[in-house]
């Protein structure tokens, strides 16, 4: 038996959803208004500008929740990449999402938005705001799996940064960049655990890291200064020295969301800022899990490069990526809460 809404008027929205390691991602498949501009990175302004009521439509509650994750992908201006994508969260867009890199890679695959499949691992050009990420799909007989994905230049920005965070005194930070930066300290500065702690605690400490750093520290990008921002704390366990057992770490970005997978561009800041400390060594491969769900990805450095002035390297992350459903959603012009709120 085929489900029909009844007749109704409102904008009507279709979806894909997913999940990398127990992060969301909704990806739009249908319903979204033309969006302007000639560069991903234009385009994601001009939807942050003009249509950012339909982002809250869609990630906040009744439809979504506080810590739910979007991706509308867009036509890319870059020759070569099969599809861009604009992310999306409960405070705004970002510019680079690991977990959502996963997921479209193999939703690209599935959905036919690549030409040429080849077995066992098939090439997916994901142009992001930051800028073109390659992935590789496994690939046999129809079938997607596992997913890696090469980064673009990640870079230590500081290390040893000391801020005045309010309510626990001076804190020492590294900020380093992978595709988004991050302030990354060990849980134990707080008292705490990734793994065991209540999250709210956890929630409340990165918090309070993130606004004491972007409150102090001027951060930028040697490409574009779009991409100047600090996005979130990432709590570790401090387990930094290369090691064959899992080092678990937690991410809070945005508007204080606790992302459930370990991270994809959190990986590869954390590995760019190992190898920078020289505690991790080219394509020496690392297990990373969350500590909020126990799920894993690994990294490893596969290259140098540079950002601008930065030294910096190409990390590879790998993770799996599953279906959850998809869904039809429909605002009602009468509905006073179709708009979408937030339970904080």
């Amino acid at each position: 038996m085929e489900f029909q809404l009844p007749p109704h008027e409102g904008i009507d929205l279709s979806v894909v959803d997913m999940h990398t390691g127990g992060e969301p991602l909704r990806i739009m498949l249908s319903g979204y208004p033309e969006i302007g501009g000639d560069s991903v990175l234009s385009k994601r302004r001009y939807v942050k500008e003009n249509l950012d009521q339909i982002r809250k439509v869609l990630m906040f509650e009744p439809r979504g929740h506080y810590d739910m994750y979007g991706a509308l992908i867009v036509d890319s201006e870059i020759p070569g990449a099969d599809l861009g994508v604009i992310f999306m969260h409960n405070e705004g867009y970002s510019t680079m999402c690991g977990h959502a890199v996963i997921a479209l890679g193999r939703y690209a695959i599935d959905y036919k938005l690549v030409k040429e499949l080849k077995s066992p691992e098939t090439q997916v050009n994901i142009h992001c705001p930051c800028g073109l990420v390659k992935a590789f799909v496994e690939y046999s007989n129809g079938i997607t799996g596992r997913v890696r994905f090469q980064s673009v230049p990640a870079f230590v920005f500081a290390t040893d940064v000391i801020v005045p965070v309010g309510g626990y005194g001076e804190v020492t930070v590294d900020i380093s960049y992978g595709g988004a930066y991050y302030a990354f300290v060990s849980a134990h500065r707080f008292g705490l655990d990734v793994s065991t702690s209540r999250t709210r605690d956890l929630v409340d400490a990165a918090t309070a890291v993130t606004n004491a750093v972007k409150s102090q520290v001027k951060l930028h990008h040697p490409i574009d200064e779009d991409l100047g921002f600090l996005y979130g704390t990432i709590l570790t366990d401090g387990k930094d020295t290369f090691s064959s057992e899992p080092t678990s770490n937690i991410c809070v970005f945005a508007e204080a969301q606790v992302d459930r997978s370990p991270t994809g561009s959190g990986v590869t800041a954390r590995v760019a800022l190992q190898y920078h400390k020289g505690l991790i060594s080219l394509n020496e491969t690392r297990t990373f899990q969350s500590g909020a769900t126990g799920s894993q990805f690994t990294g490893k450095v596969v290259e140098e490069t540079k950002c601008g002035a930065f030294q910096a390297v190409v990390v590879e992350v790998a993770g799996r990526a599953h279906y959850t459903g998809i869904s039809r959603f429909v605002q009602e012009k009468d509905d006073e809460l179709g708009h979408g709120f937030l339970l904080k």
